[in-house]
């Protein structure tokens, strides 16, 4: 089921969630195959704490007096410190010099102009909770003052939102500037409920596998072109079937490359319209193929599926959207206002826009899912289930603006922590400007 679905109160689960239920229920329990692992290893210790024996020995003489023979076993253990926040008074010295002019030595990074404040790591902590693991802000005082020892304020945390806002607002322009000049994103869209009770809006988001951006407005064509990626991209567009991906309006736009999972699960559900059709099972067959196909010649390096793999694949693919076509028959009447059988509207949009369901196909630099940006809006609703309604559509902005700082510094490997230490302290981590980018993105991050 789309992330967009999710928060709909008592909503009787579909078929497809049951039958996804069902899947997850089968595998075994503990990792699954191909998913990367964690284990211990020895490492150099950062503390070496000596143990020698206590107490007595059989014959009666005191150990502590006993000779030493050096180590015998040694094990190491992950611990954190004891939680307590430090009290640290920055003396600010004034000097004179031989000339005799006087200085004062500056505030240093993330030192505000006020007698007493809060440091940045502990700032970089409260956005972290809020933003990153979706922690209300009830709990994130109580969480901050069992592990760090301090007690803050719930009008603090919210400054600290603010604060990290305003510090990585330059960073955002530039990573939609740099989503802007890829060569394929991926584009996506979600329910959030933001404002005023009862008001829901939507939060639109656009990904490539280095950045990620994410922008609160409607599901309209006005809100697409305030998101401002859209109307100057000029690369492929990777997504589901929503109209407005599709419209004419875009008109740098190189291509369409429509979302095979999305493809694969709406046959799926073709297939229990019309139990007795092969055409459903045969598209979802071809489909799969394609796309494993794609990531083995990925995987190798290729620039495209090798054609002896792909032809016949395509070809099975066509075969069965003709053959739906010829099983389900169109019903008479206006396009856009007439419903038509369960299926139709697939099949027609698999036949009319064959390129655009098949474009990863002639080159591996086009992703044949739209993944990526699933994952990407999927805290958006993970954040919604836990904390429920903002009543700011800023503040909602202001998150979704942090958010796309954190995910970007994750693609790129930064830890989030330290990415936020660094807004705080006024010098917010800047993605690296390709050398191809467009002249003036540079400026961006200034």
């Amino acid at each position: 089921m789309p992330p967009s679905a999710d928060d709909l109160p008592g909503r009787k689960p579909f078929s497809r969630q049951q039958r996804r239920a069902a899947e997850r229920a089968a595998r075994k329990r503990g990792k699954q195959p191909g998913f990367p692992g964690a284990a211990m290893t020895w490492a150099c210790p950062d503390e070496v704490q000596d143990h020698h024996p206590s107490g007595s020995c059989g014959c009666g003489e005191d150990l502590a007096a006993a000779e030493d023979l050096g180590v015998a076993r040694s094990y190491q253990q992950l611990e954190i410190p004891d939680p307590a926040a430090r009290r640290i008074q920055h003396d600010l010295h004034a000097a004179r010099c031989r000339c005799g002019a006087g200085h004062v030595a500056a505030r240093p990074p993330g030192v505000p102009d006020a007698a007493v404040s809060i440091g940045p790591n502990l700032r970089a902590l409260v956005v972290y909770l809020l933003v990153f693991q979706h922690v209300p802000v009830q709990r994130c005082q109580q969480l901050i003052e069992d592990v760090a020892g301090a007690r803050v304020s719930a009008g603090f945390i919210h400054s600290c939102l603010a604060t990290a806002a305003g510090a990585v607002g330059g960073v955002v322009k530039l990573i939609k500037t740099l989503i802007t000049a890829a060569v394929v994103a991926g584009f996506d869209e979600t329910t959030r409920r933001a404002g005023p009770a009862g008001t829901k809006k939507y939060v639109l988001g656009a990904f490539t596998e280095r950045y990620s951006a994410l922008f609160l407005g409607q599901r309209t064509l006005e809100s697409f072109r305030d998101f401002g990626i859209l109307p100057q991209f000029s690369g492929v567009v990777v997504s589901d079937r929503y109209q407005n991906y599709f419209h004419d309006g875009w008109q740098r736009i190189a291509g369409h490359q429509a979302c095979c999972a999305h493809l694969i699960r709406d046959f799926e559900d073709a297939a229990q319209c019309w139990p007795d059709a092969i055409w459903p099972g045969q598209a979802q067959r071809a489909l799969r193929g394609l796309i494993r196909a794609w990531r083995a010649a990925r995987d190798q390096g290729l620039p495209e599926i090798p054609p002896h793999i792909r032809d016949p694949l395509i070809r099975e693919f066509r075969h069965a959207v003709l053959a739906g076509l010829s099983d389900v028959p169109r019903i008479p009447g206006p396009k856009h206002s007439t419903a038509q059988h369960p299926g139709r509207d697939l099949l027609e949009f698999c036949h009319h826009r064959q390129d655009d369901v098949l474009r990863f196909c002639s080159g591996t630099r086009v992703w044949p899912t739209n993944n990526i940006s699933e994952r990407g809006v999927r805290p958006i609703k993970t954040q919604q289930k836990i904390s429920g309604r903002l009543t700011s559509s800023d503040v909602t902005q202001a998150r979704l603006d942090i958010r796309s700082y954190i995910d970007t510094a994750r693609k790129h490997g930064q830890d989030v922590l330290t990415a936020l230490r660094a807004a705080m302290t006024g010098t917010p981590w800047n993605p690296p400007v390709p050398a191809t980018a467009p002249a003036g993105v540079h400026d961006f991050g200034a």
